[in-house]
């Protein structure tokens, strides 16, 4: 009879060839992504085991040295380090402090995808396909909720409010989500990796976070939805000179949101609100109830502080109280419960941190365009255009949700991508 010899499980192996801290980064990765879909707990504790992931990397002196060179880093991590910089002249310093604890992802998050044994190729396929299915079930789920009710659901849209998710994540976020994961799915199409039947998979999961997005009428993921297709078609024409497809897309740019408005309710009912928000904030009318034009009330607030703050700002754990300041003066006739905040990480930016801090956040949106090997990566393109076109109308990094999602995304794309051009022997699985 012949014996089958099986090599005893060995951690310490596991740490040599360094299977462990690509493990790890690989379960920090998976609990990231369906944190973000249903669970706070897994994304709070997704930065720590990324955390171990980099300090179990075989070649961590060598890896560590890396990670001060790669501009992607340095550019999220000046984030960081001008938020401590601004407790010198904060007014807010319990705020400071909680900040300075909350953010610290910012640091983490990247140090993980720039240290640790990188994933392989196939590990990141499967990760971006849990992405798009989780974000395809949730919108389904969603969808059954709208389906239940839909004359409730319509009259709540028509009025400005939102078809929640089914996990309660707030619907900017969710949105925002739900058009990463449709151009996600055509993007994971093109992949070697992807066999016949997971490229007709993510396709039908494109079609229908398409299709869901219109029926919910989520404003904000519409916009970024259309945004990026509008940059699409301008790459396609301007720069890869393929003018008959970046003409198509154009056309379809103008006749699906067109065909959407002539046969579907909810986008009906969300054009009238808007364009009746708009009207309202115009005329001077009460904007209580009115969420875009309570948006504007806010930007026009935020302006006239970072006016008066031009260079460094109120201090970034400071916003919020300048904010509610400037309305006490100057309220736009809102009731206190309806002074919301600036709704623009630009602004946010600006309030806070003055111009250095705005060119700072700048720099770690468009300075990635910078580097060839990036702004020739297509997933590196979406994420970071869309996330410029959402940070107009909300700040993100404000709610935990969004803070998780952009500090998750940025490292596990923009970083890793930047790591994978500049040392490619450390890419080897």
């Amino acid at each position: 009879m012949t014996e089958v010899l099986v090599a005893p499980f060995s951690l310490r192996q596991l740490y040599r060839d360094g299977r462990l801290s690509q493990y790890l980064l690989l379960l920090a990765c998976a609990a990231a992504v369906v944190g973000l879909f249903a669970s706070r707990a897994l994304v709070a504790l997704s930065p720590l085991v990324g955390l171990v992931a980099a300090c179990t990397q075989p070649n961590f002196r060598a890896s560590i040295k890396q990670w001060f060179h790669l501009r992607t880093v340095v550019c999220i991590g000046l984030l960081y380090v001008f938020l401590i910089v601004s407790g010198t002249y904060t007014t807010q310093l319990a705020v400071w402090q909680h900040e300075v604890y909350r953010k610290l992802p910012l640091l983490v998050v990247p140090l993980a995808f720039a240290v640790a044994v990188p994933l392989t190729k196939r590990q990141k396929f499967g990760i971006g396909l849990l992405y798009v299915a989780l974000a395809t079930a949730l919108a389904i789920s969603t969808l059954g909720r709208y389906l239940l009710n839909p004359e409730e659901a319509n009259r709540l849209i028509s009025i400005g409010q939102n078809v929640p998710a089914i996990t309660g994540i707030f619907h900017i976020h969710f949105s925002i989500l739900l058009a990463l994961a449709f151009f996600f799915a055509l993007l994971l199409r093109r992949n070697p990796l992807a066999t016949l039947p997971i490229r007709w998979g993510l396709l039908c999961c494109a079609v229908l976070m398409f299709v869901i997005m219109h029926v919910l009428a989520y404003r904000t993921g519409l916009m970024v939805l259309y945004a990026m297709i509008l940059f699409d078609a301008a790459i396609l024409i301007v720069l890869q000179r393929r003018f008959m497809l970046g003409a198509v897309v154009l056309v379809a740019m103008i006749g699906l949101p067109l065909g959407a408005y002539f046969t579907l309710e909810p986008i009906q009912g969300r054009v009238a609100v808007t364009l009746e928000d708009i009207d309202q904030y115009q005329s001077g009318r009460n904007i209580n109830d009115y969420s875009l034009a309570k948006r504007f009330a806010a930007w026009e607030t935020a302006t006239i502080i970072a006016q008066e703050h031009p260079w460094l700002g109120v201090g970034m754990a400071d916003v919020d109280a300048a904010m509610l300041g400037q309305y006490s003066y100057h309220s736009f006739g809102l009731k206190p419960k309806n002074w919301v905040m600036t709704h623009n990480q630009y602004l946010e930016y600006l309030v806070g941190g003055g111009t250095v801090g705005l060119i700072l956040w700048l720099l770690v949106l468009f300075q990635p365009f910078l580097q060839p090997a990036l702004r020739q990566n297509p997933y590196v393109i979406h994420f970071l255009l869309m996330m410029s076109v959402a940070n107009l109308v909300d700040s993100l990094l404000q709610m935990q949700i969004g803070f998780n999602m952009f500090v998750f995304l940025y490292g596990f794309i923009v970083v890793s991508a930047e790591r994978a051009a500049r040392y490619p022997a450390s890419m080897a699985p």
